[in-house]
Formats: C-alpha cells, structure tokens, sequence
C-alpha cells in the first residue's frame, strides 16, 4: 500500500533551486474541487493521485547529472526510467556518430531525457510561485502533470544512432510517432494509468500532437514548453552537447530565461507563453548558439560523413527486404550495427556497417554551396528522394569506375545532403514599463527587429552538400588532369 505522502510548505525567503519544506497540517491545499491550481500564500501541490505534483518536492531518489548536479527523482520517475523503452536510450547516442570526432561525446538520450524533465519541473515552478500575477492559476493540475511526464517521455521512439535514420523517409516514420506506439501500448502505459492516473493517449498528443483534433487548452499553452521557438529541449541539449564536446559555443543562460517566462493573453485574448524583456538577451543566445553548434559541430563534415554511409546501409538492407522499419525501432547504435553486419544483408549494408565500426569514414571528393545556384537546389531536392539519391550515388560510381578504370563499388560515392533547418521566432515579449515607442507586448521581431528570415539566409549560406568517397576512389579522382570531372558527372545525370 503506497504511503501518503506528508504535507508540507515552500519556504518562499529561500531562491526557487535552494527551496526547503517544513511540515503544515492546516494549510488549504492548492488545487480545487475541479482540479485546477489556485493561488494561496503557501503552495502546496498535489495532483490527482495525491503525489506531489513537482516530483521533486518529496524525492525517494536523485541522479547525479554533468550539468545539473543533482536531478530529484520522485517514485513514479523512477518506475517510468527504469522501464525497458527507457533503459534503451542509455544505449541511442544523442549526437550519433560526432563522437567519432569529438571522443568525449558519447552521452545518451537518456540523459537528455533527463535533463528536459529537470527542466520542465524548474519551469513550472517558476511559473507556479508567480500564482495570478503571469503565473498557472486555473491551469489543469492534468496538465501540468503531462508536461512532466512528456518531457521525460519525448525522445522514447529514437531510432538508432537518433535522428540520422529519419532522413530516409518512408518506410521509416518519425521518432514520434514511433514514441506514440510505445507510450500506448508498452509497460509504460500501464504506469502512466495506474500510477499518474493520465491518459496515455493524452501524453502522446503532447508529443506528437494529432493532425486532426484540438489539444486539452491547458495542454496547447503547455506544449510550447516542450517543442517550439522557445523550448526544453534546445535548452538543454544546446549546453549538454557543448560540454560533451568541450567546446565553447552553445551557452546559452537557462536559468535567467526560465525565470523570464509567463503566462499571458495575446491581443486576441487567448492565453499564451510569453518572456519578459529580461528574457530578449538569453533568448537571443539561444539562437546563435544553435547556429554555432551547426556550423561547428552538427554538420561536421566526417560526422555527417559517417551518417551518410549508416542511410545508405540502411536502405540497401530496407530495399533487400532483410530489414524493416519496425526492426529499427527496438534498437540500440551496437544493435543496429551488429545486424547491418550479419550474412543476411547486402553486400553493400555489411561493407559499410564494417567501416563504421573501424572508423573509415568517407572523404569529401567535392562540395558545392547554395552560390551554386540551380545545381545547388537539383542536388538538394534529393534529399526528399532517397531511391532517386540512391540511383544518382550508383550512376556516379559506374561512370566513375568507367573514367578512373580501377573497381568502384556502388556504394563507394555518397551524397551527404544535410536536412534543411527551420528558424522560428514566434515569441511574445512583455514589458511591464515600456519604454517610449513599445507596447506591453509584442512579438519578437517587433521588439527586437530580428526576423525569423535572418537566421535562415545564414543558414543557407552555411549548408554544404557534398559527394563523399572512399579513400582510395578520391586519390583517382585528384589523380586525374580533368578539372572538376565529378561535377561534369553530376550535371549530366540530374
């Protein structure tokens, strides 16, 4: 029989991440009969189930974290982390293959997963002690509670190696809806129903919201926590993978914009996230520190290099029929690699996944930029086509083969197109006293004059789409006295 557990206060003369508790047994509780938060001078949360509606008001265990010390963990955390969907993920990669440039990189999606819950319990509580002024008052104590849990749960579906394998589209579908299957039917509905007492169904729209349908309100407002232009999961896998590779960009002040967030109405009326003017700073940081970890680290050329060779691995099995998108889904990077590796696969997956394993990545044989212009966008509208990039890539290496005269596998030549990025600023910002010439709210190109179109033209700039070849392919091709014959190719065959 689970034990109740002890009412308590928040010692409010403490800061919010230092907060204690002292028991109280006469204090109202801060959630009506319609289970919904009401503001009294001393918070005390529960939710439906009678737990503490922040787990980690009253932990029963903690993790010990490389960028935030200590994470409190409450028993319903811990059964839902100890689950087998979400033991996988100690075993997912978050950068994939960059550790095979940066060594120190090898941390997990289960940390990261980790880290969003962490996140989300701060951001809820700094927007809890705020009560009616910007704060949760008649928010769904339901709600809440499914951030929470989503947070944890929003990267349960991961493929392999993370978002690398997405990239080939059907057969493959996204790590949501992959995340939706195993909250629905897994152990982990169980605990969402028993324990939480909340829908399955309602966590995974917070995750992978239904194209047809409307979101609970409270859940549309709360979502944007989750995935959106301001959100958890950028502010903590910006800095996390920072670390990881211990370089100097991705800082971004977490605690500052967390405390700069509340809860408003637009000028329609309807309730909406927005961050104060002391938010415009760290929130600018944010971006560029996105950008910079794109430049410097996501769109590493060997990185993306040994991604490329993992696709194409990949379709060769798919498209031999020796394996299925719903194989991928359980998963870990070694799984995937041992069975890419096994008689029954291609030539060509097997040859791969071995020079994956041995670290033999690809070289960049030739690398054109957006200046390119038409050839730039004929090569990018391959990335939406993997049969057709594939029959370009096995068309390359015939016709290099052919010129070369030395045996030129059709899996030799690659085409690395990195995934177009997407830039949104749609974020409110409120003054409390606006100076001359603002409003008490506006929208973040209005009150900082940046617009969403800047970080994208930088973006573009920036991409590269490369064609990269084995060693031995790409000292031939330097050997020739042809001046850019893979570009003479490529132009003849799209």
């Amino acid at each position: 029989m689970r034990e109740e557990p002890a009412k308590g206060i928040l010692n409010e003369e403490q800061p919010d991440e230092q907060a204690s508790y002292a028991p109280l047994a006469d204090i109202p509780p801060a959630v009506n009969t319609a289970g919904v938060v009401q503001s009294i001078k001393h918070s005390y949360w529960t939710d439906g189930a009678g737990y503490p509606l922040l787990p980690d008001e009253q932990p029963v265990g903690t993790v010990r974290d490389s960028l935030y010390d200590l994470i409190p963990l409450g028993p319903r955390e811990l059964k839902l982390i100890n689950t087998a969907p979400f033991l996988r993920l100690q075993q997912v990669k978050q950068l994939g293959f960059v550790y095979r440039v940066w060594p120190g990189a090898t941390h997990a999606r289960y940390e990261h997963s980790l880290g969003c819950y962490h996140l989300a319990v701060r951001a809820l509580r700094s927007l809890l002690l705020r009560g009616s002024a910007g704060g949760l008052d008649g928010m769904s104590i339901s709600s809440i509670q499914t951030l929470v849990v989503s947070a944890l749960l929003h990267d349960i579906g991961h493929y392999p190696f993370s978002h690398t394998i997405e990239d080939l589209g059907y057969p493959i579908i996204n790590h949501e809806k992959v995340g939706r299957s195993i909250i629905e039917k897994s152990e982990i509905a169980t605990i969402l129903e028993r324990d939480y007492q909340l829908s399955p169904g309602r966590v995974a729209d917070f995750i992978d919201p239904p194209k047809s349908g409307a979101l609970h309100p409270d859940d549309e407002l709360l979502s944007h926590l989750l995935s959106g232009a301001l959100d958890i999961d950028k502010l903590d896998y910006l800095p996390r993978d920072a670390r990881a590779c211990n370089v100097p960009y991705g800082g971004v002040d977490v605690s500052r914009l967390l405390s700069s967030l509340r809860v408003n109405r637009d000028l329609h009326g309807e309730r909406c996230l927005v961050v104060t003017d002391k938010g415009i700073s760290p929130l600018h940081s944010l971006l560029h520190a996105r950008q910079e970890m794109f430049d410097n680290i996501y769109w590493h050329h060997t990185s993306r290099a040994f991604q490329v060779m993992l696709v194409r691995a990949v379709f060769d099995a798919l498209n031999a029929q020796t394996l299925t998108g719903e194989q991928l889904t359980g998963l870990t990077d070694a799984g995937l690699l041992t069975l890419l590796s096994s008689d029954t696969m291609p030539e060509s997956s097997r040859a791969l996944a071995a020079d994956l394993e041995l670290r033999r990545p690809y070289k960049v044989s030739l690398e054109v930029s957006p200046a390119a212009g038409s050839l730039f966008r004929r090569l990018e509208a391959l990335f939406w086509d993997a049969h057709r990039r594939s029959y370009v890539e096995q068309k390359l290496a015939g016709e290099l083969a052919e010129i070369l005269q030395i045996p030129v596998a059709n899996h030799e030549v690659l085409l690395d197109i990195p995934r177009p990025e997407k830039w949104e600023m749609d974020v409110w910002i409120s003054f409390e006293h606006p100076p001359i010439g603002m409003k008490p709210l506006m929208k973040w190109v209005e009150a900082t004059g940046l617009q969403p179109d800047d970080l994208a033209r930088y973006e573009h700039h920036q991409r590269r789409i490369r064609v990269v070849t084995t060693e031995a392919v790409r000292s031939a091709i330097r050997q020739q006295p042809v001046d850019d014959l893979l570009l003479s190719i490529i132009e003849r065959l799209i």
